[in-house]
This record gives C-alpha cells, sequence and structure tokens, in this order.
C-alpha cells in the first residue's frame, strides 16, 4: 500500500503511524518535545562520508524533513547544502529555528510542501534523503525512478525504512518484505550499496523516549478537547502497537541505493 491517493493530511499522518487524519492539526503539539523525529542524522552522516568522501557543497534533497535535524546536521556537520520540503508549517518554521541557532542558515533551506507534487521538475541533488517516510511516491519501485529523474550522477538515495525478514510470518500492509524491498530496487534500476540496521534495544530506548512525550501531550490534549479525547486515546494506541511492532517484528534501517550502471529503468 502507498500514499498515493490520499490527501496530504492523510498522507502525513499515516508517515507518523495515525489513521485518522483528524490528528493532523495537533501533531505541532504532540510532538513540540521532540526535534529529532525520524531518522537518526548521525546514520546518515555516516553513509554520506562512506559514499562520497568529502561531502562540502553537496545539494542534499530532504523530502518529509520534519522539523530538519537530519539537514541541519549535514550541513553543521558536513558543509552540504540542504534543501527540506515538508507538509507541517510547523515543523518548517522549527527547522529554520533550528537552522539559525546551528549557523548554518545560509546552507538550509526549507519550504512548505506537497512532497509528491513538488519533487516534479527539481534540480538535481547528490542526496536525495527519504527519512523514515515510506515510499510515499507509490510504490518503492514508482519512488525510485522518479526520484532517480532528480538524481545526479554518482548521487545516492538515503532511506530510513523497515523491512520483514524473508523467513518471517509476520506481515504488514505497510511493509514488504527484505526480498521484495530488493526486488522493487532492482525493477527501479538500483540497488542497494550499504545498510545500517538499527540495534533493538536502540529502537526501544528512543520509542520509549518519543512515546512518553507523546503520551503526556496526548492526554493533555484530551483533556483540553473532550469532544476529540477518542482521537488522542487512539492516536496513543496507534503509537503504542507501532513501536512494539517496530522492536519485534521489523528490521528498522538505513539504506543507501544508487543506480545501476548502465540501467535504463
Amino acid at each position: 500500500m502507498t500514499t498515493q491517493g490520499l490527501s496530504i493530511e492523510e498522507s502525513v499522518v499515516r508517515a507518523m503511524d495515525g489513521t485518522d487524519p483528524g490528528i493532523y492539526p495537533f501533531l505541532p503539539y504532540i510532538l513540540q518535545d521532540i526535534w529529532e523525529i525520524g531518522t537518526d542524522p548521525a546514520m546518515v552522516i555516516r553513509l554520506m562520508r562512506a559514499h562520497f568522501g568529502d561531502c562540502t557543497g553537496l545539494q542534499v534533497l530532504d523530502l518529509g524533513c520534519g522539523k530538519g535535524a537530519v539537514s541541519v546536521r549535514l550541513a553543521s556537520r558536513l558543509g552540504c547544502r540542504c534543501h527540506g520540503i515538508d507538509a507541517v508549517p510547523e515543523f518548517i518554521r522549527i527547522a529554520r529555528k533550528k537552522a539559525a541557532e546551528h549557523g548554518v542558515s545560509s546552507l538550509c533551506r526549507f519550504e512548505v510542501g506537497d512532497i509528491r507534487e513538488q519533487v516534479h521538475g527539481l534540480p538535481p541533488s547528490d542526496a536525495i534523503i527519504l527519512g523514515a517516510i515510506g515510499p510515499v511516491l507509490g510504490d518503492w519501485r514508482q519512488s525510485l525512478r522518479t526520484l532517480s529523474g532528480i538524481l545526479a550522477p554518482g548521487g545516492v538515495i538515503i532511506a530510513d525504512d523497515g523491512y520483514i525478514e524473508d523467513g518471517s510470518d509476520f506481515s504488514h500492509p505497510l511493509i514488504l518484505k527484505k526480498g521484495e524491498l530488493l526486488e522493487q530496487i532492482d525493477q527501479a534500476g538500483m540497488r542497494m550499496s550499504e545498510s545500517l540496521t538499527v540495534e533493538r534495544e536502540r529502537i526501544l530506548r528512543d520509542e520509549a523516549k518519543i512515546f512518553t512525550s507523546l503520551h503526556r501531550r496526548c492526554l493533555e490534549l484530551a483533556a483540553r478537547h473532550a469532544d476529540k479525547a477518542g482521537l488522542f486515546h487512539d492516536y496513543i494506541r496507534n503509537q503504542e502497537k507501532e513501536g512494539q511492532v517496530n522492536a519485534d517484528r521489523i528490521t528498522c534501517a538505513v539504506l543507501a541505493i544508487v543506480k545501476n550502471q548502465h540501467s535504463n529503468p
């Protein structure tokens, strides 16, 4: 299942492990205590250095950039020039603020937009980041084919996602088996050049930290908006469920994906 055909609100909520788009306007409040709401910037930095070596001046496109943590870290640590796009205006406001705080406003440009529309016609980027937002441009084959058109020669797509090990009897409507994922990457004329797996202990630690904050903010909203209390309690339950699935049934990884030589997807 992909996010094609969904409204921007539905797409964002799906990426945030929610099911009811009614939670969309409350996401900035719910996530106000968390800056790094998705991909671990340190893992992206590691993959960037492994692929490019010197990253100074590289053009990075951060799709679904959230509050800009990955872009700001890439700019401050590696000297990359980053363009982040996200659909939540409050997230973009915070991203710009964080860029200023870290002294990289000249290297970071953040804008509000629907990446499913804005990705078409963008100039080539040396690296494209898909930070825990899934294949928003279709399935992985379709998404990678689209992004291939704006990936500079020698570039890399860095995707934070999960997959189910091939021998598992577990299934999930939004998550592929590892073999299926690799097959779709291959069908796009690309290959996985490197993969960094997130350790289970780290997943549990990070999920617990995020859930504690999220739980508290949702309860505050439920108290303020009694008519919507069910919405917030459902979101808490969804987060708790997905967090357990991520830790127990899914391999979470940050993937470096590159074009095959002489490929013609």
